[in-house]
């Protein structure tokens, strides 16, 4: 007689911070497209139940890292943000970012650069970066909603094996790492790793 089956281990809640930085689209002159692509992919590519806290704001340091700290404090283990990661005189969400930070993580940066790099050769303009502040990871994403899905996700070839891994296949380990929540991942949108030794069992 066959062992009967377990039941999968139900899926740790996860609260994540989305900001989309947009002067323009904070004062209403255009639709922010931003926030809806976050929350699309992370809905897509997460198991977990996951309450959003949504910001837009608009390109002002203090006012950046200030949503940043505000967000660390009610509990958010992940931030992503969107917009003002360029070398124009308003772009200054690096620097709001860094302001906030108690541990840079420059790896992220460097592998969004490499994706976009495959596409455009101005991803080299581009200034993301990652921190780490308290139990919170914190990633600033590019702008363009296409190109949010590309630096998270990856990219792939036709039969759908990575051919650049996106940033966020390390990111629920490094969420492990600093006292988070365990994050699981559809596969078919993005396969985390983590080390055998990391892996719950029963997952």
């Amino acid at each position: 007689m066959s062992e009967p089956e377990s039941a999968p281990l139900p899926c740790d809640p996860i609260t994540i911070g989305i900001v989309s930085i947009s002067d323009r689209a904070s004062t209403g002159v255009y639709e922010d497209k931003g926030l809806p692509a976050l929350q699309d992919w992370l809905s897509r590519a997460l198991l977990n139940p996951l309450h959003f806290e949504p910001r837009l704001i608009p390109d002002e340091k203090e006012r950046i890292s200030a949503t940043l700290i505000e967000l660390v404090e009610a509990g958010c283990h992940l931030v992503l943000t969107t917009g003002g990661t360029g070398p124009a005189l308003r772009d200054v969400t690096p620097e709001a970012t860094l302001a906030v930070a108690d541990k840079e993580m420059p790896g992220f940066g460097e592998q969004m650069r490499q994706i976009s790099l495959k596409f455009v050769p101005t991803a080299i303009l581009s200034r993301q970066v990652a921190v780490i502040r308290g139990q919170c990871l914190i990633i600033n994403l590019p702008g363009q909603p296409k190109s949010i899905a590309e630096t998270l996700e990856g990219l792939k070839d036709d039969a759908g094996n990575a051919v650049v891994h996106g940033i966020f296949a390390a990111v629920p380990y490094c969420v492990d790492l600093i006292g988070g929540p365990y994050m699981e991942t559809r596969p078919e949108v993005c396969k985390a790793f983590r080390p055998k030794s990391a892996i719950r069992p029963g997952r």
